[in-house]
């Protein structure tokens, strides 16, 4: 099984992203308890790049509609879904 490097590039990037959101104690710990599980998710070697970004996008579209997310906050993960959705099969 060969995954294109570009992909997992992508898949770290939003992983770091993600980890920001973890560790920013201004954010609300439901919302930081998702973006966990969702880089997480990304991190999981053994399944498609594309199912991995699939799964962790909709966990944070999910989570993106929360009233409590700091805007800041919601804008990161706008940006991490974005990451996401380029990555294909």
């Amino acid at each position: 099984m060969h995954v294109s490097s570009g992909a997992e590039a992508k898949l770290k990037q939003a992983g770091e992203i993600l980890a920001s959101i973890v560790g920013d104690t201004s954010v609300p710990r439901n919302i930081r308890r998702v973006a966990n599980e969702a880089r997480e998710t990304l991190l999981e070697e053994n399944k498609e790049p594309s199912v991995r970004a699939a799964f962790a996008a909709s966990m944070l579209d999910e989570v993106s509609n929360d009233p409590n997310m700091p805007m800041h906050t919601r804008t990161t993960i706008w940006n991490v879904l974005s990451i996401l959705e380029t990555i294909r099969e």
